[in-house]
């Protein structure tokens, strides 16, 4: 099954045609087309599907493991293409239909001849049922993807007006300014624009003054990336809220804006932002009735039920320094958590010092963090910015060794069992999304909340009771989100004139002039 960009809570048939499932919800048979083929030609059955699933299982991401694992108590192949799903009791009944639905499909014939496994590296691509295949690539530099001219699906109904390219080729570079550089060559012809200074100030180049390339801010309707740096709560420093909220404070996230973000973005203040999901003012009536019993319980405290939801400090923009008032309330939190100045200047505990690195892996983020340790400095806190590759990056978070780290949370708009990849004990140890790792009792259990709402008014108030608490815990110092997308493009690329919206779709239903294209050659614009 499939979604699409203008519909964010339906599920279309796409490798199925028909399916089947009671109202329990108990199991669900998916009726599959008996038109599939991989790129290779062979016919996809359900011994496919089933196969993938188990492979999922046994060779997957550790957190997807553990979430996933509990979730079905069989899968059964009742025909060549027809295949069901029975679902564990315990299992929620919401979003099972959808969560099988979204299995993908790899050749288990492929892999038997092969011996390829997901937990390891490999060069051979793995063969899928899409409208694409990889053609070449060069580690490290570029991939190319060519047309299936064979594509089962050309004709299927989800498809027209979209898979427009026949080679979709994705350059790689070192770092973002020599991308930047490569784009306004020539070398590539279509660019996502996620710098905020390069959007307002590099955007004067000659193939923009020659009208080559074309610059467009488009509506983007998806709830915001929650962007923000988190902390290690493994870490015994970090895991008093008072010592992370003072930290939190010395982010000037007003100045950041005004004088390095050219006023271009809006500050993040939910997991939710930018949609109805998102927690605000006090709690309603059906918020306290979900949280009143974790506070009885003592997993919360009473505050919970009556304060207004926790927003980000609102600094000035002036200057980066926050006010005396934002240092005295920072400190005394400070002093509070046991941290006190030492003769050295810097704040002391059992005779640590309150040191915070920031591990950052790209140099972008220098002239936000450098700004950040200035202000933590004043505070007494030593901040160290430290600089490493993707792999040790990659490594440290995943295995806990930071203070604080960038991370986007991507929420949805019908949140359900994902959550725990992103927010459950579980899933703490090793998890590319829970890179806080979060081990609370009471967000495990609002998880649940969440993920048993049948109806859709339940889930807003469950996912609101639910924001409002990960909010509460402070593992966050938000950043920064835009709800738009700044692209830029060699003016041989035409879209719909509405453009859905839940994805830009450059690669999707987007298309190529080639008569434009022929122009800008003729021109010197293309290499």
């Amino acid at each position: 099954m499939t979604s699409v960009a203008d519909d964010p809570y339906g599920m279309y048939c796409y490798l199925c045609t028909t399916l089947e499932y009671p109202k329990s919800r108990d199991w669900v048979i998916f009726n599959l087309r008996d038109d599939v083929t991989f790129a290779d030609g062979t016919p996809m059955t359900a011994e496919d599907l089933k196969f993938t699933n188990e492979l999922f299982l046994e060779q997957g991401i550790l957190e997807y493991r553990n979430v996933v694992e509990g979730f079905l108590e069989s899968v059964e192949v009742l025909g060549p293409h027809r295949i069901k799903f029975t679902f564990a009791d315990e299992a929620p009944r919401r979003d099972v239909i959808g969560f099988a639905g979204g299995t993908v499909a790899f050749s288990k014939e492929w892999f038997e001849q092969t011996d390829a496994r997901i937990d390891e590296s490999t060069q051979e691509p793995f063969l899928g049922t899409g409208p694409y295949e990889m053609k070449s690539f060069d580690i490290n530099r570029r991939i190319v993807y060519g047309r299936n001219e064979n594509f089962w699906g050309a004709e299927h109904p989800l498809n027209i007006g979209r898979n427009n390219f026949d080679t979709i080729r994705i350059e790689y570079f070192a770092d973002s300014a020599a991308a930047f550089e490569g784009f306004k060559s020539g070398e590539y012809t279509f660019r996502v624009e996620n710098s905020s200074k390069d959007w307002a100030t590099g955007y004067d180049f000659p193939a923009i003054q020659k009208g080559w390339v074309k610059t467009e801010e488009i509506a983007d309707g998806t709830i915001a990336g929650a962007q923000a740096f988190v902390f290690n709560l493994d870490d015994p420093t970090w895991q008093d809220p008072r010592v992370r909220e003072a930290i939190g404070m010395m982010f000037n996230f007003e100045w950041s804006n005004e004088s390095l973000f050219y006023g271009l973005y809006e500050r993040v203040d939910s997991f939710w932002e930018n949609s109805d999901l998102e927690a605000t003012g006090t709690p309603s009536e059906g918020e306290r009735a979900i949280l009143a019993p974790l506070v009885d319980e003592g997993l919360l405290p009473e505050s919970i039920l009556t304060d207004e939801v926790r927003r980000a400090p609102v600094l000035d923009a002036a200057a980066n320094t926050p006010d005396r008032g934002t240092y005295r309330r920072a400190g005394q939190l400070l002093e509070e958590a046991g941290w006190t100045i030492g003769a050295n200047g810097l704040r002391e505990k059992d005779g640590e010092v309150l040191e915070l690195v920031f591990l950052q892996v790209s140099p972008q983020f220098d002239r936000v963090v450098n700004p950040f340790i200035e202000n933590l400095a004043r505070l007494g806190v030593k901040g160290v910015l430290e600089r490493v590759d993707t792999s040790q990056y990659v490594e440290r978070t995943r295995s806990g060794q930071f203070d604080l780290v960038n991370h986007t949370f991507g929420m949805g708009f019908e949140p359900g069992i994902e959550l725990e990849q992103w927010y459950a004990s579980k899933t703490a140890d090793d998890s590319s999304r829970n890179l806080m790792r979060l081990r609370s009792a009471a967000v495990d259990r609002l998880i649940k909340t969440v993920i048993d709402a049948s109806s859709f008014e339940d889930l807003t108030t469950a996912t609101h009771a639910l924001d409002r608490v990960l909010r509460a815990e402070m593992i966050w110092v938000p950043q920064w989100y835009k709800d738009i997308h700044t692209v830029a493009y060699y003016d041989q690329y035409r879209h719909p004139e509405t453009i859905p919206p839940l994805a830009l779709g450059e690669m999707d239903f987007w298309w190529y002039d080639a008569e434009a294209a022929d122009k800008l050659r003729a021109a010197g614009a293309l290499r």
